[in-house]
């Protein structure tokens, strides 16, 4: 499963060329408040050029026959949470999108979304977003009744006990199963949330005069070179050289990929199932510890670049970073 990222031309072909191996296309629409920035912002374009592309790309993947998935990922939704007209707007644009496009499913934090969606939509499948952290039987269970699938918790994704316990569960209980393969998150990160809620509100914290700004705890985290040794254990993403080991429990597996610098590098890695390099380039976030990298092997392996064969330009270069 891979995220339409807009206004990029080239990615849109890159998915359409490997249809076969798409399972599923996430995207946000217009103002929503989702998981990541608002995909109709831009300092190039306007709002209704950002939006008449994702309308037309959209289009292609329907001809192309790639099953959509709509995203209502957002953390918090502030007053609308509630509100009638909130739903009424979900309502109205799910309609639109459905009748247009074809809609196998959503994504959503939220236990009102789902529910709406169970009481409005019976054809659409209802999945329990990875932002909501679900790693337990329970956590499953308690919210059963509104959902038809669940992303694991991305700190399990190494820990295979746990992953046959939560596909046990979902075998018995006529529930799907699914994975985020290449986060770049800190394993159990205590500012996670926090992050995640400013994300939600970016459009009205774009308008404030800020005192801070806040890019996430990971690249506090990264400044000190005492940490790189750790960033191995403290990340939960999975090599495309070993995601057939996860074929027996999961349905699909997603890979982040809205806001990536090449995402069309990351959707080919992992359908080759091969990657020769610094595995943090797959990652969402990409973070970039240069002179050092993880590369990629069997054990992975934090090594340092020998400088010495790159030009002063070429590290001076973001490329030359990574």
């Amino acid at each position: 499963m891979v995220g339409l990222q807009n206004r990029n031309d080239d990615f849109l072909q890159s998915i359409i060329k490997n249809k076969n191996d798409i399972y599923e296309v996430y995207f946000s629409w217009g103002d929503f408040a989702n998981g990541r920035n608002n995909q109709i912002r831009s300092a190039q374009y306007t709002a209704w050029e950002m939006q008449q592309w994702q309308v037309l790309a959209l289009g292609q993947l329907r001809d192309a026959g790639i099953p959509l998935n709509i995203l209502f990922n957002a953390n918090c939704y502030g007053s609308d949470s509630q509100s009638r007209a909130f739903f009424e707007k979900i309502g109205n644009t799910v309609d639109y999108i459905k009748n247009s496009f074809g809609l196998q499913s959503v994504t959503t934090t939220s236990p009102l979304i789902a529910k709406f969606f169970k009481n409005n939509f019976e054809d659409i499948e209802v999945r329990a977003s990875v932002n909501m952290e679900i790693g337990t039987v329970q956590g499953m269970e308690y919210i059963a009744p509104y959902f038809d699938s669940y992303y694991m918790r991305r700190e399990y994704n190494r820990d295979f006990d746990k992953i046959a316990e939560l596909k046990g569960w979902c075998d018995a209980n006529g529930k799907k199963l699914f994975m985020l393969a290449n986060s770049g998150c800190l394993n159990f990160c205590s500012a996670h949330n926090f992050h995640d809620n400013l994300v939600a509100h970016e459009s009205e914290i774009s308008k404030m005069d800020n005192a801070y700004n806040f890019a996430g705890i990971c690249h506090e985290y990264l400044k000190n070179p005492d940490n790189y040794a750790k960033l191995i254990e403290n990340t939960n993403f999975v090599r495309p050289e070993d995601m057939g080991k996860y074929e027996p429990y999961f349905v699909a597996a997603k890979l982040a990929t809205r806001v990536h610098k090449t995402p069309s590098m990351v959707l080919e890695s992992y359908i080759r199932g091969k990657y020769s390099g610094d595995m943090l380039r797959l990652l969402e976030p990409a973070h970039s510890i240069y002179p050092y990298v993880i590369e990629n092997g069997e054990p992975l392996q934090l090594k340092k670049i020998n400088t010495d064969i790159y030009t002063n330009a070429d590290i001076n270069t973001e490329e030359g970073k990574q």
